[in-house]
């Protein structure tokens, strides 16, 4: 009976590491959703609930982790030599640290949520941002700002330490053009992942 599953698991574990594999083309988000399609319905989904659009959703995460599923912060090293403790507890796609992915899992009740996962760390993005723009009243479409607030957290947004952070000013300054570019991408593609469905007609499906 075991000789008989070990090939299913094979398959399973194979199936999961195509599943989270890094887009080839992290430059052009039709390549992007081309390779993992359903990254479009998760990115879409969080979008419709929080109203962060697609693109700005895509140019966080690819800054954050490149793509990669279980991305971790470099341990220091002590004496260059010795690894040592992570500077943060940041993982997954998005980036999230302990604190601000308990406080998500409980304010959308989704205890069950993993920043390894896409879906949930787009709905995470989403959520945080929602909280940008309610608390420090940063428009949704704003992805400088709102990757600021993000970065340094709704409190350090306030205090403006990164106005003297030019290094910061810069990577922000890249995720903004970043989405602009997803936004003009997707501008010509998004018609095609949205009624990719054989039950999805044009140009009915929305």
């Amino acid at each position: 009976m075991l000789k008989h599953l070990l090939p299913c698991l094979a398959i399973v574990v194979l199936a999961s590491a195509c599943a989270t594999r890094p887009p080839q083309d992290q430059e052009n988000i039709c390549q992007i959703f081309a390779e993992h399609p359903r990254w479009y319905d998760h990115a879409r989904a969080s979008e419709q609930r929080w109203g962060t659009p697609i693109a700005i959703q895509m140019a966080f995460v690819q800054q954050e982790s490149a793509f990669q599923a279980r991305a971790r912060p470099q341990r220091r090293r002590i004496l260059g030599i010795i690894p040592g403790r992570r500077p943060s507890s940041a993982r997954g796609y998005a980036q999230a640290q302990d604190p601000a992915w308990s406080d998500y899992q409980q304010a959308t009740g989704k205890r069950s949520a993993r920043r390894s996962n896409i879906a949930d760390a787009l709905d995470f993005v989403g959520w945080y941002n929602d909280i940008s723009h309610r608390r420090l009243g940063l428009a949704k479409n704003d992805a400088y700002n709102l990757y600021l607030a993000y970065h340094e957290g709704h409190t350090g947004y306030q205090r403006g330490a990164w106005r003297n952070n030019r290094q910061l000013q810069s990577i922000a300054s890249r995720v903004d053009a970043r989405a602009l570019t997803y936004q003009r991408q997707l501008s010509g593609c998004e018609q095609r992942f949205r009624c990719r469905r054989w039950y999805q007609i044009r140009p009915f499906c929305r």
